[in-house]
Formats: structure tokens, C-alpha cells, sequence
């Protein structure tokens, strides 16, 4: 059974798709899926995808980057108070808020913003350190001030190795991801894996150790291979595994068996 540790669902909720969606992946034998958040409508549909599949789907709350402006009057302390209330409002007793995310730095799209994306992060990177939630992070050419401050984040947490987070849809280089696993983080593959021009990606796919590896889809964006030009959506999180384990010189099962364990630990259901 396959876990697919990144997957949005506002879109599918807003066209009647979600109960199809869910149908369709564990038909392709995707057990559990990570619902995240990132902003006020990701992060409802999380809570709604979490409530109404209590065992099969978990949710993930966050304000990306995208938050971010100089111009914004709540801030990075705000939004911080914010995700604080929406994660003990959102805890139901059988199926809690399992993580924090998708937050983290985007410099090639929003380079304008690096200081208010940092603080932002760093403000959230806090509530997960506080409630002892792990952080699914998003970098996007900005590895250094990612790196400062996970590597800040890790050296302050206190809940346990496994648990402090994820490096979502890693795209970086070899001495990147290293330096993340070194930091007992994980690292999650995504369809780009699969892509064509790939092959630097899938270098770096080979030497990241089992109990750090992680797979998704990051639904609806990214599909892989051989879906591509098709919305994306958990049922293809298969097509992700099958090129892991053939760069790895593994099968798809062992693939699954082993990213499935990895996410079960990292967030605890």
C-alpha cells in the first residue's frame, strides 16, 4: 500500500471529485495520503478531506509563501497565531492535525519578498516546534536560507528524530539533500522524477538513504509520467515509486513498503 505524502484538495472539493479521487486511489493501492494546506482554502480542504476519510486521509496545515508581502498588515507573528488556532480547532480527538505545512521559501518566484518569506517560515517552523508537529517544506532556489533555518529548527527540537519534517518535492543537487538527511529530515520525490530530463534528479533519488525517502504527487500539479498532460491526483503516486525502484535496484513493493513506513513515522498516522 502506497502513502502519498503531498496531495492538495480544493480543487477536486470545488468540482465535486473529491469521494472519486479517494475511490480511484485506493484502487491503485494508495492507503493514506497526506492532505496539505498552504493557505485558508488548501487548508479547509484539508480539514474537510481529513474529516470525512478519518484513517485514509490526514491534514497538514500552513501559510506558504506566498503570504508573504511587505505590504501584508498581519505579518509573520499573526499568521503564526493564526495557524496555532486553526491546528487546535481543527484536531478532532480521532484524527488530529498531523503536521505543519506546506510552508517554506520560493526566491525564484518571489525573490522581492525573501525577508518576509523568511520570517514568515521561521514564525511557523515555531507552532511545529511547540506542539511537536512535523514541517513539510517547500524551498525554491533559496537552499541556504532553507538550510539556516531547518538546521536552527532541528538543533531546537525536542520530539524525537523521526518526526521533525520533510523537504517536499526535492529538485536540488546531491550535497542538498545530505545536507537534509544529515539534519534527520526526509526527502520526498515527486513526478518530476519521472520526467525526461530528469537524469540529475534521479542521481540524487539513488543515494538517499531508505529511512529518509518519501513519495507523493503533490496533486493536481506534476504528473508524472506517463500521465503527463492529465490532472494529477494520488492513484499515480505508483508511477513515482516505479522510478525509485528502478533507479534504486529495487521492486515497487519494497518502494512502498519502505516510503509507507518512513511517513507513518515522520507523521504519526
Amino acid at each position: 500500500m502506497f502513502y502519498d505524502s503531498h496531495a492538495h484538495y480544493d480543487g477536486f472539493l470545488a468540482e465535486g471529485e473529491a469521494e472519486a479521487v479517494v475511490r480511484r486511489a485506493e484502487e491503485a493501492g494508495v492507503g493514506r495520503v497526506m492532505a496539505v494546506g498552504g493557505s485558508d482554502s488548501l487548508n479547509a480542504a484539508a480539514l474537510e478531506m481529513a474529516r470525512r476519510f478519518p484513517g485514509r486521509l490526514a491534514a497538514s496545515l500552513g501559510f506558504d509563501r506566498e503570504h508573504a508581502t511587505g505590504s501584508d498588515p498581519e505579518g509573520a507573528a499573526a499568521f503564526a497565531a493564526r495557524l496555532g488556532g486553526l491546528i487546535e480547532s481543527g484536531s478532532a480527538e480521532a484524527n488530529p492535525v498531523r503536521a505543519v505545512g506546506e510552508i517554506g521559501l520560493d526566491y525564484h518566484y518571489h525573490p522581492e519578498t525573501a525577508d518576509e518569506q523568511v520570517d514568515l517560515f521561521r514564525a511557523q517552523l515555531d507552532v511545529a516546534r511547540e506542539r511537536g508537529l512535523p514541517v513539510i517544506v517547500h524551498s525554491r532556489d533559496a537552499d541556504d536560507a532553507t538550510l539556516a533555518a531547518l538546521r536552527d529548527h532541528r538543533l531546537a527540537w525536542r520530539h524525537g528524530a523521526e518526526g521533525v519534517g520533510v523537504l517536499h518535492c526535492f529538485t536540488r543537487d546531491a550535497a542538498f539533500a545530505r545536507e537534509l538527511w544529515e539534519l534527520d529530515y526526509y526527502i520526498s520525490f515527486s513526478g518530476i522524477v519521472t520526467f525526461r530530463n530528469a537524469d540529475p534528479l534521479r542521481a540524487v533519488a539513488r543515494v538517499v538513504p531508505d529511512n529518509r525517502l518519501l513519495i507523493e504527487t503533490d496533486s493536481p500539479y506534476l504528473a508524472p509520467v506517463p500521465m503527463r498532460g492529465k490532472k494529477n491526483e494520488p492513484a499515480f503516486v505508483r508511477h513515482v515509486a516505479e522510478v525509485l525502484a528502478d533507479v534504486r535496484g529495487t521492486s515497487v513493493e519494497q518502494v512502498a513498503a519502505l516510503t509507507r513506513a518512513n511517513a507513518l513515522r515522520l507523521f504519526g498516522a
